[in-house]
């Protein structure tokens, strides 16, 4: 019988990265705490209630490794609640954004990836304070059909409207990547001794344009390519007009489809054996 020190604990168990690591591990046949704000029911895995907002009420059972996909500012004030006697390894996730956002115009951006990068000095401090090997995994553009919040809501774009205005015609390269994934580069890292304290990118197995990548999304729903060229000082000037098309979006982030945002994932591969799919999204 396994020990209580062998489990591992997945932060953001429900969500989109952290569903397959869930699922990954209790097909290896892992003992699994999953953790998130709405426990689920899951077989081979025990669902507790926690709110990163609130790290005096995290009480956990001992685990061994420590995977986290919630947000890296949330875990730093969380962790060394979460950190007991047992654990070995920590896996969090970051993002490619605190390269590629550093020189953004948007001021609200800015602090984001200021705390971003505070963030994960803070989670390495914490794991070297008590010995545990730490492994922090910046992936680039996720997907999971139907569940992101990136690839997703263009489809939802392009099945409402038929066309998506690309700015300058976005030659921004980009490598989107499969959650699914993630979570198996997670679970490689997490036993690979050569991965222990360092940081790593994770971009996806395809280098496209941001043009490309859309036009995939529009061969996904069976629909033909209308891409309609904006200048960026038409995306600027009408901005207010369109945002209604982009919820949650900011002028940057038009100005940015011309912005190549590529990495090396020859770290990963060589250390954990990073391997994801080619960008062919499948929707329903």
């Amino acid at each position: 019988m396994e020990s209580e020190q062998t489990a591992s604990a997945v932060i953001g168990g429900s969500g989109v990265v952290g569903s397959y690591i869930v699922g990954q591990l209790v097909r290896q046949g892992e003992r699994v705490l999953a953790l998130s704000r709405s426990p689920r029911q899951r077989a081979g895995v025990e669902w507790i209630r926690a709110d990163l907002l609130k790290p005096d009420t995290l009480a956990l059972p001992a685990f061994s490794t420590l995977y986290c996909t919630a947000d890296a500012v949330l875990l730093a004030d969380a962790l060394p609640h979460l950190l007991n006697s047992g654990a070995k390894r920590l896996v969090a996730f970051s993002s490619t954004s605190v390269l590629t956002k550093q020189d953004t115009e948007v001021a609200e951006e800015r602090e984001i990836i200021r705390q971003l990068a505070e963030a994960e000095r803070r989670i390495v401090a914490a794991c070297e304070q008590r010995h545990v090997g730490w492994t922090i995994l910046r992936p680039t553009l996720i997907y999971a059909e139907g569940r992101d919040t990136n690839i997703t809501p263009l489809s939802l774009l392009i099945r409402r409207f038929g066309f998506m205005p690309l700015v300058g015609g976005a030659p921004g390269l980009r490598q989107p990547v499969h959650a699914e994934d993630l979570a198996i580069g997670a679970i490689a890292a997490a036993a690979s001794q050569v991965a222990v304290n360092k940081f790593y990118s994770l971009p996806g197995a395809e280098i496209l344009s941001y043009r490309e990548m859309v036009g995939r999304v529009f061969d996904a729903l069976h629909l033909p390519r209308r891409l309609i060229s904006v200048p960026p000082w038409l995306w600027r000037a009408g901005f207010g007009l369109a945002r209604p098309l982009f919820p949650g979006s900011n002028v940057a982030m038009g100005i940015r489809m011309m912005k190549d945002m590529t990495f090396d994932a020859t770290p990963a591969v060589r250390d954990f054996g990073w391997h994801p799919r080619a960008f062919r999204p499948i929707f329903d």
